[in-house]
């Protein structure tokens, strides 16, 4: 197959391209788009994740992450302060999110009650992928000896609605892509077929 008409091959370039330019900015700027990691893992496994080639695409995005993390820690002074044994674990985080995408796969389609179950899906991977960076970062970082789970609960809580509305904001303007997309297509084969 051409690759320019691999359909696998544009969905797996835009998922790299989006991360690429929001990884460094988690929740975003005048002059930057919030991190989409999150919906990214998620899209992935929703439209990837049963490919031939799925591990290998969540594995390349794994390293991408990687790679953007190290280079903006590195290159343009972001902080490293998340950056300890805990970070493995994003692995885990990302992984739910791409899996929960994969299950809710099967069971989408463009219509209203598949767009709601879709971002409902999205906010249960968000919320999924939070708590796993958030546990294993409390447990693992050596930051927070001296607080208690309450406190630290208190102190991440903060930051979950926008991470998971971040998410579920990109999940939902993919499928409005896609549905473009879909109302494009079937008005070339309706033009096609006069």
């Amino acid at each position: 197959m051409n690759l320019l008409q691999n359909k696998t091959f544009w969905i797996a370039s835009a998922l790299v391209l989006l991360m690429a330019l929001t990884r460094y900015n988690h929740f975003g700027s005048a002059m930057a788009l919030p991190d989409a990691s999150y919906a990214v893992f998620f899209l992935g496994g929703l439209f990837l994740g049963r490919v031939r080639s799925a591990l290998m695409i969540l594995a390349l995005l794994l390293v991408e992450a990687a790679l953007i993390d190290y280079y903006a820690i590195n290159f343009r002074e972001v902080s490293g302060f998340c950056v300890t044994s805990a970070y493995s674990f994003l692995v885990l985080a990302y992984g739910a999110l791409w899996f929960v995408g994969r299950w809710y796969a099967p069971r989408y389609a463009l219509t209203l009650k598949g767009m709601s179950g879709l971002l409902l899906a999205g906010a249960a991977a968000g919320s999924a992928a939070f708590i796993i960076a958030n546990v294993s970062f409390y447990l693992l970082a050596g930051y927070f000896d001296s607080m208690s789970v309450a406190q630290y609960v208190s102190s991440v809580a903060q930051y979950y609605g926008p991470y998971v509305a971040v998410a579920v904001f990109y999940v939902g303007s993919a499928a409005g892509v896609q549905m473009l997309f879909a109302l494009l297509g079937g008005k070339t084969r309706q033009a096609d077929a006069r």
